[in-house]
């Protein structure tokens, strides 16, 4: 259910936030994993709000307009408290080098319902205040000398949605956060989009000079996530990671093993394997289900042609057939395979690289363009 969707007839916000007041059990916790991609291990987990109606089932409204109705009604800080406390009586309870996060409104941080709720905590480790909000505040002082008073005490900062709205540089710069979540309208579809993968990696170079670590929020498929290892985003979360579930949720140990060798091979920088994208492969007389290219292969999984997307305005939907004209080990040089690369006919110098396992069965392919930038990243700057 999303934000816009109609409530029944029969719901009313001051009956159900009375009922949030007198019934605790109105509110309940969940908790995402949050993955360390290097070591395929779960780093943390986000503390996430769900609302249940009188008789027990699931609310009618989604957590935000919770939240939200109980701003408009006054008690914004003392609703998101409520959540803050339970966090705070489970934080000793987190597997070992977990940390565990909460969403914080920035606007409602400094009422006393919330600041003196953290004040009075004592030792706030592992404990991160993810700053989840679109609204500017109109004066950052306040909230910025509460930030380093809870800092003092173990507590961490991360800034929620970052590249969109709120969270812009503008906030980045003011606030410092050590944790940056990417903004999921970035993720989502990142491995096929250029453009938000240059986002990312700015903002992950950005986090690098505050000292932050970047996070990509809402992971949903393997070539998504594959892409941000080959960037070398260090943490990740989502539902094809782990979904919000009672604690603690650990990561399926197959997952985990298939993110260690992807960040392997992102650090293998040197070598085709840390540009290796995921293609379809397609069999013999059949033809691809979806819209990228795909690598036509025989009965052993061997390259035989490939299938490229029309991209070009005006051309038919679907694929053109051609030729594989350059295959590689993932463990060639980039710089040997673009000297290749350059010297194939015209018509398929762009096309992409086929990438072969020690067999001769396709892996993935290598775009051109991946090839260029990442010479140009490793070339010495004047």
């Amino acid at each position: 259910m999303t934000a816009t969707t109609p409530l029944p007839a029969s719901f009313g916000w001051t009956e159900e936030l009375a009922r949030l007041r007198d019934r605790p059990d109105t509110l309940r916790l969940v908790f995402q994993p949050i993955v360390d991609v290097a070591r395929g291990v779960v780093a943390g987990y986000e503390a996430l709000a769900r609302f249940t109606a009188a008789d027990g089932s699931p609310s009618a409204a989604t957590p935000d307009r919770w939240f939200a109705a109980a701003d408009a009604a006054g008690i914004g800080a003392r609703a998101e408290a409520m959540v803050v406390e339970r966090c705070l009586r489970l934080r000793h309870e987190l597997p070992p080098n977990c940390f565990l996060t909460v969403n914080v409104s920035p606007h409602l941080l400094t009422d006393p319902a919330l600041a003196d709720l953290l004040l009075g905590a004592g030792d706030l480790t592992p404990l991160v205040l993810e700053f989840t909000e679109h609204q500017d505040v109109a004066d950052l002082r306040p909230l910025l000398d509460l930030r380093d008073r809870l800092r003092d005490r173990g507590a961490l900062v991360a800034l929620d949605d970052a590249g969109s709205g709120y969270s812009g540089l503008q906030q980045l710069t003011a606030v410092r956060p050590q944790l940056i979540k990417l903004d999921r309208a970035l993720v989502a579809g990142a491995d096929t989009d250029d453009v938000k993968l240059a986002l990312a990696q700015l903002l992950g170079e950005f986090g690098g000079r505050i000292d932050a670590w970047l996070l990509a929020e809402g992971v949903e498929t393997w070539a998504e996530m594959e892409a941000f290892a080959r960037l070398g985003v260090p943490l990740a979360q989502g539902y094809l990671l782990g979904r919000p579930a009672e604690p603690w949720a650990v990561l399926d140990p197959e997952i985990g093993e298939r993110l260690r060798r992807s960040a392997l091979r992102g650090r293998l920088v040197e070598h085709v394997a840390s540009l290796v994208e995921p293609a379809e492969r397609v069999a013999e007389g059949a033809t691809p289900l979806g819209a990228g290219s795909a690598v036509r292969v025989d009965r052993f999984g061997h390259p035989t042609g490939l299938l490229l997307a029309h991209r070009r305005d005006g051309d038919p939907a679907g694929h053109r057939e051609a030729p594989v004209s350059l295959r590689v080990p993932a463990s060639t040089a980039v710089a040997e395979v673009a000297q290749r690369v350059v010297t194939r006919p015209e018509a398929s110098r762009f096309d992409p690289v086929v990438v072969v396992d020690d067999v001769g069965a396709v892996t993935g392919l290598v775009r051109v363009e991946s090839l260029l930038s990442r010479l140009a990243e490793t070339q010495p700057r004047a």
